[in-house]
């Protein structure tokens, strides 16, 4: 699978319109992870740029692609809203934006799920269908 940088508006919207703006998709997973450390002998590690960096594993009802990895790198913020209890958690519709150099995905609604970063990427994972974990120290990614 290769990466696919974003790196303008119009990549962005091309991206946003090519998986359909999320609709009837779901948000899989995702992994957030710094740069910062802590190693055995007790001296920590900080890195002197912004560390922090997200995947994301998103997937829907739909084919060509039916799944889509997203990597933030240099997160600015990050924001999860977990559906309320007895209601299910379809994305109805969801942006990738770009604005002053920095990418947003975000889901429309109210206090709803966002994340903001200085460089995104993507790449198709639709063999990754299923419930399956792909990201983090779980997955095969």
């Amino acid at each position: 699978m290769k990466w696919i940088p974003i790196l303008t508006e119009a990549d962005a919207h091309a991206l946003t319109e090519k998986f359909g703006y999320f609709h009837d998709g779901c948000l899989r997973e995702f992994y957030l992870w710094t740069e910062t450390s802590v190693a055995a002998d007790l001296r920590m590690t900080c890195p002197g740029h912004m560390d922090s960096h997200i995947k994301f594993l998103f997937q829907r009802q739909f084919p060509n692609p039916s799944a889509i990895e997203l990597h933030f790198d240099e997160v600015i913020g990050f924001h999860y809203a977990p559906s309320p209890e007895n209601y299910d958690s379809i994305i109805f519709e969801a942006k990738i934006t770009q604005t002053n150099g920095l990418f947003y995905w975000k889901e429309e609604g109210f206090d709803k799920s966002w994340v903001c970063g200085k460089k995104l990427k993507w790449r198709d994972a639709s063999e990754w269908m299923g419930n399956q974990l792909r990201l983090g120290v779980d997955g095969v990614n």
